[in-house]
């Protein structure tokens, strides 16, 4: 189940990235909050679209080759992010609206998630 759910979170990952990467406008547009932090930036966009390729890669190569670490370096970055999110949700108020279900179910439980479940992993490597 823990390899399911890692490879779930991957492939969520592998999505927004892709999204990212081909339609940074729609993702700019129908992101809960995102225009409200500043105009749209094409680079900055792909950018992160990168950062969220390479953390569904490492998700799923650790979940598929049993390798607790790589799946803990690909959930790395989403927790950092999650909590700058958090700072971010704390500057406004910590409302409980769109943008903060948003972020609860976009963000944060994906990125805990992955990292929970990345510790979980049973080496395949032999000591």
């Amino acid at each position: 189940m823990v390899k399911i759910f890692l490879m779930a979170i991957a492939v969520f990952y592998g999505v927004v990235a892709l999204i990212m990467w081909f339609a940074p406008l729609f993702w700019y547009e129908t992101t809960p909050g995102v225009a409200m932090m500043g105009p749209f930036n094409l680079h900055f966009i792909r950018d992160i679209g990168l950062i969220f390729a390479l953390a569904s890669g490492a998700l799923a190569w650790g979940a598929w080759k049993n390798l607790p670490l790589a799946a803990i370096l690909g959930a790395a970055w989403p927790c950092m992010h999650s909590l700058f999110h958090n700072q971010i949700w704390i500057d406004r108020g910590m409302p409980i609206d769109e943008i903060a279900l948003s972020n609860l179910f976009a963000i944060q439980l994906p990125a805990w998630g992955a990292l929970y479940l990345a510790t979980k992993l049973k080496s395949s490597l032999k000591p």
